[in-house]
């Protein structure tokens, strides 16, 4: 048996289109723009990648995008004077500080500035309780796309019973609250875990994002089981060259799953598409639109 290959970049990509279709009907039907600000302090080589992929995609879509850069020694009231001025400013529906900010600005502080209503990172205190809650919220771009692109392979999730590896902020823990939304049953488990092994193969469900390369072995995967990998990590390559791996051994995963995700190709590929569908949503919402069609 081998794994079907669940293709990030397909599925994004449709995403991305029927984003486009509904941005087009806001605009025509409501006069409204969706615009998107990201903010980058710095000059870190990978955010700068992220950025501008966030730019092409925004515009691509039909909204307005919006970059700020700043030196990576703007002082924090600075960088806290542009987030105010950027939650009063009507033509902006979304904002995003690209992470991780340089050691001499409180990350925290920066992301609690930002008004829940734009926070389209899903990462402020309000959306981070909302969805905890069960309540409607904002929430971060990864999480969602792992649960679109398990729903990709499985219609429902309902009464599957799905592990999570990691607990981080930004994926693991908004990640348990979705898939109780989706009335999964969920196992949070991380590196301290005991038998981590013997909780994974009790899963129809696993999702790895605890940033540890290879560290989820094939023989761990219940057979048939859907595994969503959300690692990215670098190793030396036989010829010099970095490359990239996920969570998960992959090769050894391939022959036990019934459909896994690949690392590249997988749900990197779905989180700028998932930024859009924040953006949209925000703009609807704070425009007092119905939720639009994605």
């Amino acid at each position: 048996m081998t794994a079907s290959i669940i293709d990030g970049k397909i599925i994004a990509a449709e995403l991305r289109a029927r984003v486009a279709d509904e941005v087009a009907r806001v605009k025509r039907d409501h006069q409204l723009t969706p615009g998107l600000a990201v903010v980058l302090v710095g000059s870190d080589p990978a955010s700068e990648v992220y950025v501008r992929s966030k730019h092409k995609q925004t515009q691509a879509a039909g909204m307005a995008s919006f970059e700020h850069r700043l030196p990576p020694d703007v002082a924090p009231a600075d960088l806290l004077a542009l987030i105010g001025g950027l939650n009063r400013d009507p033509a902006v529906h979304g904002i995003l500080v690209q992470l991780p900010l340089p050691k001499s600005l409180d990350t925290e502080t920066v992301i609690n500035a930002i008004d829940p209503a734009k926070d389209v990172d899903g990462l402020h205190p309000s959306n981070a309780g909302r969805l905890a809650g069960g309540l409607a919220a904002l929430s971060p771009c990864t999480p969602l796309g792992c649960i679109i692109l398990t729903k990709s392979v499985h219609a429902s999730l309902e009464g599957k019973n799905a592990i999570v590896i990691g607990r981080s902020n930004l994926v693991g823990r908004p990640l348990v609250q979705l898939l109780l939304n989706e009335n999964a049953t969920v196992t949070i488990a991380h590196s301290r875990s005991r038998d981590l092994a013997k909780l994974c193969a009790q899963a129809d469900l696993v999702y790895a994002a605890v940033g540890k390369p290879e560290m989820v072995r094939g023989d761990w995967i219940k057979p048939g089981a859907t595994v969503i990998d959300v690692g990215i990590n670098r190793l030396p390559g036989a010829d010099g060259k970095a490359r990239l791996v996920g969570d998960v051994a992959f090769d050894e995963a391939l022959k036990v799953a019934g459909a896994i995700t690949p690392v590249p190709g997988g749900v990197g590929q779905m989180t700028v598409a998932c930024l859009l569908v924040n953006t949209l949503r925000a703009a609807c919402a704070i425009a007092g639109l119905p939720k639009p069609g994605v």
